[in-house]
């Protein structure tokens, strides 16, 4: 007989990243029950490094639910990005093509720090160190997410715990595989220490691969380097990275901060899914679990927290106003919204990355004529971009995640905690 502890709750949730978290804070404080299991322990959680780069509707949002508290206080609003391509440095000041929305850089890490720390302050801290074994009886009255010394009963399951997470597999085998694509190349990955704030987000064109730099902190910044596919970290040392960078964003000139030391190096694997619906009866889907994107665009967290704002408005219209409708329609817009985002992932990545471009040593580049045509090409379509007209206020309204190029995010609902 199972000795393994069982709670009853409104909403299970698997999973503490943005989505989860979001989505757990936004129904505690409109008075429905919700349970998160996390199978890392809280340090791991709090201390992850992901993304950095929050949108500008989701940033609005943040703030008018009262989640914003830290942010508000040491995020860097960015809006401005540059391009490097053929010796060039080309401006994009896309803040003010969008109409004066921005980015806003906040670690990952730090915006879910500040979310457990909320749970823990409503007395519903995630149960950390607890990994999900199955997500069971999806399309009965009582789903139940099942871990090794815990179970939870629950009306609804959210997964939110990833791609490779338990939540995805209890979907019918024709839709959790969705669609996807595996890119040729890879990026590789380094937090560096540097000696002052990068001004802006940097993307390098070159025929010895893609480079980018990207701020995060004062004196943090993450450098991306493409290398070919399925590259080992380990063939990367220091001195190799070093080379690579100074190569590859040469064109920065002096406006590019010292970099004075490494954190150990990662590959992403460029790759990108969608599952074919983000639903099966009682369980739903929301932020990588339902969909993967590469890093380019920095659209990843952005739309995992689009998903629990969506997913938080339409549960509460579910839980307490007895309103079917939203949520039966949940899958269709968060599908929707996971293809736009990544179609323009998509298509930068496409911008960025040379066809010829041989990231495999750091030897100087033959005379290639296809690859300097292919340069030429890349460097008129960013000028197209920069120059007043269509093309670059389309790509800032998108880039920045307006509500001209998306649906702005549910506002602050009734909450029952609140008396009405």
């Amino acid at each position: 007989m199972s000795t393994a502890r069982r709670l009853r709750t409104q909403v299970g949730i698997v999973g503490a990243g943005p989505a989860g978290l979001v989505l757990g804070v936004m129904l505690l404080r409109a008075g429905i029950d919700v349970r998160i299991v996390e199978r890392l322990p809280r340090e791991a959680v709090l201390t992850r490094a992901r993304a950095g780069l929050l949108e500008d509707r989701v940033v609005r949002f943040l703030h008018e639910h009262g989640l914003a508290g830290r942010l508000a206080k040491e995020a860097v609003r960015h809006g401005r990005c540059d391009f490097l391509c053929l010796g060039r440095r080309l401006r994009f000041d896309y803040a003010e093509r969008a109409g004066g929305a921005h980015h806003w850089v906040y670690p990952q890490q730090e915006l879910v720090r500040d979310l457990v720390e909320l749970l823990e302050a409503e007395g519903r801290a995630p149960y950390f160190g607890q990994p999900a074994s199955a997500v069971v009886d999806t399309t009965g009255r009582r789903p139940r997410v099942e871990c090794a010394d815990l179970v939870l009963e629950c009306d609804v399951v959210v997964g939110a715990d990833g791609w490779h997470g338990v939540s995805r597999r209890a979907l019918p085998a024709d839709v959790r595989d969705g669609v996807w694509q595996r890119y040729p190349h890879d990026w590789l990955t380094v937090l560096a220490e540097v000696d002052r704030p990068v001004e802006c987000v940097l993307y390098a064109i070159h025929e010895r691969g893609f480079a980018a730099m990207v701020p995060r902190t004062e004196h943090l910044a993450r450098l991306y380097l493409q290398v070919p596919g399925d590259e080992d970290p380990a063939r990367w040392p220091e001195e190799r990275i070093r080379e690579q960078a100074r190569l590859r964003l040469a064109a920065a000139g002096s406006g590019l901060p010292r970099i004075t030391a490494f954190r150990p190096a990662d590959a992403l694997r460029m790759r990108s899914a969608v599952v074919s619906a983000p639903r099966h009866g009682r369980l739903f889907l929301a932020g990588d679990a339902a969909h993967i994107l590469t890093p380019c665009g920095a659209k990843g967290m952005n739309l995992a927290v689009a998903d629990a704002a969506d997913l938080a408005d339409s549960l509460v219209r579910q839980f307490l106003d007895g309103d079917p409708v939203p949520l039966a329609g949940y899958p269709e817009r968060r599908l929707h919204e996971a293809w736009r985002a990544q179609e323009f992932s998509d298509g930068l990545l496409r911008l960025l990355h040379l066809p010829h471009a041989d990231p495999a040593d750091g030897r100087p580049a033959p005379a290639d004529p296809a690859s300097r045509f292919e340069a030429q090409l890349r460097l008129e379509r960013i000028r197209r971009l920069v120059e007043p007209g269509p093309a670059g206020t389309a790509f800032a309204h998108g880039y920045v995640g307006s509500p001209a190029w998306l649906p702005a995010l549910p506002g602050p609902r009734w909450s029952r905690r609140d008396g009405g």
